[in-house]
């Protein structure tokens, strides 16, 4: 070996076969280590391989010189060291190698590449066991997603363990211009242990540093490392004080069960209320998964809690069944805990349901759980059950489709109205183009349903009667005409104007006064252009349109390269007046109230969009939606404003006409958010113009970088839930990147 190195040495770089440094594998004897480390001429580079004596992965390095000590047994390299075995590489100044300690020592930009991808930076290593146990001085940790770890020195155990001295973790960048100078934050702790298999990172007797300055300390802290998604273990506890719970903290632990399920239990523990505990389970199955959120706690002198667990099973490629599970031990409870996702309506169900070409079937059972005091859950129905079916042909020999939609429930209350439906719908359709560019549409349509009910004198019919059985049906022809014409405006877009017109003949209606049919699905009514061309306009079919009647209106539209304007305005005639339409509704005459939308982005600087209705004789305003905004994404400011003739929450428990129904809704909302160097900045308010009171009110300050989240939120309801006369919440959070949120709120 030493005459090959010696032949080769006139050449500029210089490669031979090797077998050295087996750390931890069986030294070879000094001999061996002696032909391998022949003389190699200053300045060359050495590469060296060769098999080991034992089962462990061949060792390979390359150095610009190379020698050995026959009397110290002591090998060394030097010159741009690279040393690798297996999946960890191995590259320093200078390294040593002790043939009867086992012991490699690297000096001098020391750099150990990890089979996962860390670097580990040391000025002095020594190490043993493929690499895996040693001792490193003055080391720095490279980490993924921007995570460094540094300490003073480290012990090395297995290539499992870091036991770090004097620890420093955070996720800031160093400054280049100043190197020295303290993150913008960072974790110090007096001891830390990175365990390489957990993939996490423990701390003791850690404090939080914010540039330099401690801000927090806590005895014992530990995150997931950045490679782990999922890790078992305490997450960030947060902190706040509420009038119910008074001061609290929430301490959440996670536990990866294994990789298809894990849990996360939180305690709450408060001055008030409480103790408590909050839930969450999630499994993952091969044909599904189950979610599972609650919690329970001390609240009033008794026990309270809630629980809102999901399900969804594949039996197949169409079939699928499922279960939502919602309820609560009051409104209160939901309130004062800030239980999230929960509306005023809790809804449980049950279902199976099938997926076809062109088909859909489904049957479930539901039940529901009121929580505002303002609703009496006794009057909130069961559906025990309510199955459908609904299908959509291919194309038939004469071009249309055939279309066939079918339910049937059953509707119980403690109290109120029990109904049972059986419902059918057919309708076909043909689209063609004519010789002049127009388009066209037939349909042939018919409703039917049967019905039986009792106490149907009670909610939310208010009928006369108390069992009632009934049918009807409503059939219907309809032909409608699009006509655009359309205008290329060259460098200034293209310009639309479409006429639109509808024919409906179909026999006079009911008016459904002492009615013996019940109204489940067709309570409220909202006319807008959206619904101009129904042919029905009831949201359900418990309320069917009739009579001859005519849609017209005339769309513009303007799409420009820089932005677009589309704009709609129509109204319906009929031959006869429909008294099954409510009084304000716009379609109770013989003319419909003028309906219309407009939607204008010039540009990305502006844009609004807007429905209205008027009345047809003085153009007075029955209905208005409109949000507009403008600006950029420095500061955009936004407003929106409603009106309604009527206030749809009151019709379920007031026979339509009553004063609680007829009230107008009027609200107007603004509001603006600012992006600005990391900074977001937004804010908002709701007013009710009707009652000239505040409904609602919110700010949001949040600021971010590539390692630090700062976000402060507040938010103020004016309006009573409950009998609480409003609620003000105040939450501040910090989130440091891979560790966690750290929370405060207040209410």
């Amino acid at each position: 070996m030493a005459e090959r190195v010696a032949r080769n040495h006139s050449r500029r770089r210089v490669r031979t076969t090797l077998a050295m440094l087996l750390l931890l594998a069986p030294t070879l004897p000094g001999a061996a280590l002696a032909q391998s480390f022949g003389p190699a001429g200053g300045g060359s580079s050495v590469i060296g391989h060769v098999a080991p004596a034992s089962r462990n992965a061949p060792v390979f390095y390359q150095a610009d010189r190379a020698s050995y000590d026959r009397s110290t047994g002591i090998a060394t390299l030097s010159g741009h060291v690279e040393l690798w075995q297996a999946d960890r590489v191995l590259m320093a100044d200078t390294v040593t190698y002790d043939e009867r300690t086992g012991v490699a020592a690297a000096k001098g930009h020391v750099v150990l590449l990890e089979p996962g991808g860390q670097v580990v930076f040391s000025h002095y290593a020594e190490l043993s066991n493929d690499m895996k146990n040693g001792v490193l001085k003055d080391l720095r940790i490279t980490l993924q997603q921007g995570g460094k770890l540094a300490a003073n020195s480290a012990e090395r155990i297995n290539g499992r363990l870091n036991e770090l001295s004097r620890a420093v973790y955070s996720t800031c960048p160093v400054c280049a211009q100043h190197p020295n100078r303290p993150p913008l934050w960072a974790i110090r702790a007096r001891d830390a242990i990175q365990d390489l298999d957990h993939k996490r990172i423990e701390y003791r007797d850690a404090v939080i540093e914010i540039y330099g300055v401690p801000v927090f300390w806590l005895p014992y802290l530990t995150h997931p490392d950045p490679t782990e998604k999922r890790a078992t273990g305490l997450l960030v506890p947060s902190f706040g004080y509420s009038h119910a719970l008074g001061a609290f903290t929430r301490i959440p632990y996670f536990w990866a069960i294994d990789p298809h399920q894990d849990a996360t239990l939180t305690p709450i523990i408060a001055t008030g209320n409480g103790p408590g505990l909050d839930f969450q389970y999630r499994r993952a199955l091969n044909d599904g998964r189950v979610t599972v959120n609650g919690s329970f706690a001390r609240y009033g002198g008794s026990v309270g809690g809630n629980i809102d667990a999901t399900g969804n099973f594949s039996i197949n490629d169409t079939w699928r069944w499922g279960f939502d599970l919602q309820r609560a031990s009051s409104a209160n409870y939901v309130r004062d805990f800030k239980v999230q996702g929960v509306g005023a309506i809790l809804t449980s169900q049950i279902y199976l349901e099938g997926f076809g070409q062109g088909a859909y079937a489904r049957i479930d059972s539901r039940f529901y759980q009121g929580l505002a005091t303002s609703q009496d859950s006794s009057k909130l129905p069961f559906v025990l059950p309510r199955a459908e079916y609904a299908f959509v042909s291919q194309p038939d020999v004469f071009g249309g489709r055939l279309g066939v939609r079918t339910d049937a429930f059953n509707v119980m209350r403690n109290n109120g109205t029990d109904t049972e439906r059986g419902r059918l719908s057919l309708d076909w359709s043909r689209r063609f183009a004519g010789g002049l560019g127009e388009l066209w549409k037939a349909t042939l349509h018919v409703d039917s349903a049967v019905y039986t009910a009792r106490k149907f004198d009670e909610q939310p019919n208010y009928g006369i009667h108390g069992d009632v059985s009934s049918a009807q049906a409503m059939p219907s022809a309809a032909v409608m005409l699009r006509w655009p014409f359309a205008r290329d405006a060259g460098s200034w877009g293209t310009q639309v104007i479409e006429p639109i017109a509808q024919i409906i003949v179909a026999p006079n209606g009911s008016n459904y006064v002492n009615t013996r049919i019940p109204n489940e699905d067709s309570l409220a009514l909202d006319f807008t252009d959206a619904n101009l061309f129904a042919l029905n306009r009831f949201a359900g079919v418990d309320r069917l349109e009739g009579g001859p009647r005519a849609n017209v209106a005339l769309h513009g539209a303007w799409y420009a390269p820089a932005g677009t304007f589309d704009a709609l305005v129509g109204e319906g005639f009929r031959l006869k007046r429909d008294n099954a339409f409510p009084v304000g509704s716009g379609l109770d005459g013989t003319a419909s109230d003028i309906v219309s939308h407009v939607s204008w982005t010039p540009n990305s600087f502006f844009d609004v969009t807007s429905r209205q209705r008027f009345n047809h004789s003085d153009f007075r305003i029955r209905y208005a939606d409109a949000l507009a905004s403008v600006g950029n994404h420095t500061l955009r400011v936004f407003g929106g404003y409603i009106y309604s003739y009527n206030t749809p929450y009151g019709l379920y428990d007031n026979p339509p006409g009553t004063p609680v129904a007829m009230l107008p809704r009027n609200e107007i909302t603004a509001g603006a958010t600012t992006h600005l160097a990391g900074f977001k900045l937004s804010g908002y308010l709701r007013q009710d113009i009707a009652r000239n009171k505040p409904v609602a009110a919110g700010f949001d300050a949040a600021w971010q970088n590539s390692c630090l989240g700062l976000d402060v939120n507040f938010f103020r309801r004016y309006t009573s839930v409950n009998n609480d006369h409003g609620d003000t919440v105040i939450l501040f959070q910090i989130t440091f990147k891979t560790v966690g949120t750290f929370g405060f709120n207040a209410s």
